[in-house]
């Protein structure tokens, strides 16, 4: 398993569009991926899943994958939240 934490550095938090880039990145991968916050934990694969974790800006997450390309999978998403969804 590879956790990765991040921070939700874009200013309108995660909301419909950035749920939908993260469900889509998620889906390009075999492994399991859960997003954490707090005591809550949703399937990153699932848009609506992502979006009630309401999830605002500077909240704390982590990533979890478990599988085949699960190293690659949390790369791709860190770069997403890197990139603050390509919103700034």
């Amino acid at each position: 398993m590879t956790e990765k934490v991040l921070t939700v550095q874009n200013r309108a938090g995660i909301h419909a569009r950035p749920a939908a880039l993260i469900a889509q990145t998620a889906n390009k991968f075999a492994s399991e991926i859960l997003i954490e916050k707090d005591s809550t934990t949703v399937n990153a694969k699932s848009i609506m899943g992502v979006i009630t974790m309401a999830a605002g800006y500077n909240t704390v997450l982590t990533l979890k994958a478990d599988g085949p390309d699960e190293k690659n999978a949390i790369d791709a998403l860190v770069q997403l939240f890197e990139s603050k969804f390509e919103e700034e």
